[in-house]
């Protein structure tokens, strides 16, 4: 191997390493055998969340995820499966994903999981929504809220505000998703 191709390798293995980390889900990848081969940051985080049990390898919501698959693999071995769960804690919602891995480099067959905080995805989808419909910050605060799944009490008491001033908000958010939905519409008709 020439050195423009060890510099590409490494470059292209740079720009993996950096998008695999960037990921707001977790990207776990381990062996059949329960052995971690790869890890991103988020991961870590949420397996750190999950795993309660040190004599365990890995938390007990991911090994009934990865069982099911390995168990799918002798009854659908030429169909791809892709399996999902979901953990439910105090805090959050993880939802994880798992599906077989083809990696030349690992002697062992592969499992990639995926795993996602509900509760910061929603977040997303809020804030991304917020941006859509032109809400205040006041709004955006309390459609943060309300999307992940507070009360308009629970709101008020969070946000040190009035039960009617988020009552407010929220009509006010209301009118302006359905202004941005009628506009799309109404572009929609205009293009065809």
């Amino acid at each position: 191997m020439n050195m423009t191709t060890m510099k590409y390798l490494e470059s292209l293995d740079s720009l993996l390493q950096s998008v695999l980390e960037s990921l707001i889900d977790g990207v776990l990848v381990i062996t059949d055998q329960h052995d971690l081969v790869y890890a991103n940051t988020t991961a870590h985080a949420i397996y750190s969340q999950l795993w309660h049990d040190a004599t365990d390898p890995l938390p007990r919501e991911i090994q009934r995820v990865c069982q099911a698959l390995l168990d799918s693999k002798s009854r659908y071995p030429s169909r791809p499966v892709v399996l999902e769960s979901e953990v439910v804690t105090p805090k959050t919602t993880f939802r994880i994903r798992a599906q077989w891995l083809a990696l030349e480099v690992a002697s062992r067959p592969c499992l990639l999981l995926r795993l996602q905080d509900q509760t910061q995805s929603l977040q997303g989808l809020a804030i991304a929504e917020a941006q859509k419909w032109g809400l205040t910050p006041r709004e955006t605060e309390v459609w943060l809220q309300r999307r992940s799944g507070y009360s308009r009490k629970a709101i008020a008491a969070n946000l040190h505000i009035a039960l009617d001033t988020v009552k407010k908000h929220l009509k006010n958010v209301h009118l302006k998703q359905q202004t941005a939905s009628d506009g799309e519409e109404w572009q929609a008709s205009q293009a065809s």
